[in-house]
């Protein structure tokens, strides 16, 4: 039998080639955790957090790596077998509240160590390959109508099968003039959606999608604030476009409580938000029983931060017939395919690879991923310091 014995936590920060901005918010760099786990045979496992956000999830470095350090670690992973994935996301669950974005570093990790301790790649761990290659939509950040719309061109271009714009660069009419004007540029066939992150109050949502409503919206993405799943059941029965749900879909019981009140057509996940791989399996069984369709968005991370998601989204069935718009890796290297980015750039020295709209996942063990060391040192994130607690 494996036995962990050491869990170490490295906080890393990688910049941007291009700010993503958003409602009172300009990321321009990546605050992850690595974490590594290692078992007595000199077996590792390990993971990218993907960006720490104050506002979406309420995790930072700092948090992350104290939860890991003091409690997951010493009470629940050390000791233990990385196989017995589902009995440490239950003592996790028991042990911990809320966290899932520190949860789903630790539940990734062992997913890969599980994998290379089997030799199998992860998407063997969640059913075997369903599909190929996972669709990707392209995420644009706010900005002129003009400039947006040019984006949106070249990623079409490319082959990428949705189009999603974020708000806030201006006033509310740059956002629906914004719209109008992608819409104009990638034609009426294209997928066509608009993120608003939560930042709309209900009668500014009315004012706005009725705006847009000519555009042809495929969905709007959380146009409420996460706690009113009320609004959001009173919007979707007043607008035409569908309604779909991130920030409002966190846990299994905000699920149960949008599915129950009709709040919203479809879902978005981030396995973050979920709290790992095997809390997003549950998560996607409790779409699929309401017939909810699901894409799947990213924090913004690298080739290893995306790698879960790539392999998720090959392996589960319902998962397939949604989006995946897990593109960390190409936001951050400012590029729509990965055969353009830099080698030794990244956290992982194989980024998954990313072509003509589509992500593979990388075969091998675990993830596939070998991790970029020198990378972690370089930019390791100033006067923050990680930690290691061993047996």
């Amino acid at each position: 039998m494996s036995k962990i014995v050491k869990v170490e936590t490295f906080p890393v920060s990688t910049p941007l080639k291009k700010p993503v901005i958003m409602p009172n918010t300009r990321i321009t760099s990546i605050d992850s955790v690595v974490l590594k786990i290692t078992c007595d045979d000199g077996s590792v496992g390990f993971s990218d957090s993907g960006d720490t956000s104050s506002w979406y999830r309420g995790e930072l470095q700092e948090s992350i790596i104290a939860m890991i350090s003091n409690v997951i670690a010493p009470r629940i992973l050390l000791g233990e077998d990385p196989r017995n994935i589902e009995k440490i996301v239950a003592k996790m669950d028991l042990l911990v509240r809320d966290n899932n974005q520190a949860k789903a570093t630790v539940d990734f990790a062992l997913h890969d160590l599980k994998g290379k301790l089997l030799g199998v790649p992860v998407y063997e761990l969640l059913g075997g390959r369903t599909i190929e290659a996972a669709r990707q939509g392209w995420v644009l950040s706010a900005g002129k109508p003009d400039d947006v719309a040019a984006e949106a061109k070249r990623a079409k271009d490319v082959g990428f099968a949705l189009f999603k714009m974020k708000i806030g660069y201006g006033t509310i009419q740059d956002d629906i003039d914004m719209v109008h004007a992608v819409r104009e540029t990638v034609g009426l066939d294209a997928y066509l959606t608009i993120d608003a992150n939560g930042f709309w109050s209900y009668e500014k949502a009315l004012h706005i999608i009725r705006k847009i409503d000519s555009a042809g919206l495929d969905l709007i993405e959380q146009p409420l604030a996460h706690w009113d799943i009320e609004g959001m059941a009173r919007l979707r029965a007043a607008v035409k476009t569908p309604i779909y749900a991130d920030e409002s879909a966190q846990e299994l019981y905000n699920l149960k409580e949008i599915i129950d009140r009709r709040a919203a057509d479809g879902l978005f996940i981030k396995l973050q938000k979920a709290g790992g791989l095997v809390k997003a399996q549950r998560w996607l069984t409790m779409a699929r029983l309401a017939g909810l369709p699901v894409h799947c968005g990213c924090m913004i991370g690298s080739g290893l931060e995306h790698s879960p998601a790539a392999h998720l989204w090959v392996a589960n069935e319902w998962a397939t017939q949604g989006l995946n718009e897990s593109i960390g890796p190409l936001m951050i290297h400012g590029t729509m395919e990965s055969k353009n980015i830099a080698a030794g750039t990244d956290i992982a020295l194989n980024i998954p690879k990313f072509e003509g709209g589509l992500c593979y996942p990388n075969e091998g063990p675990g993830f596939g991923i070998e991790l970029n060391e020198a990378f972690l040192l370089s930019h390791k994130t100033a006067d923050r310091q990680g930690r290691q607690v061993s047996l």
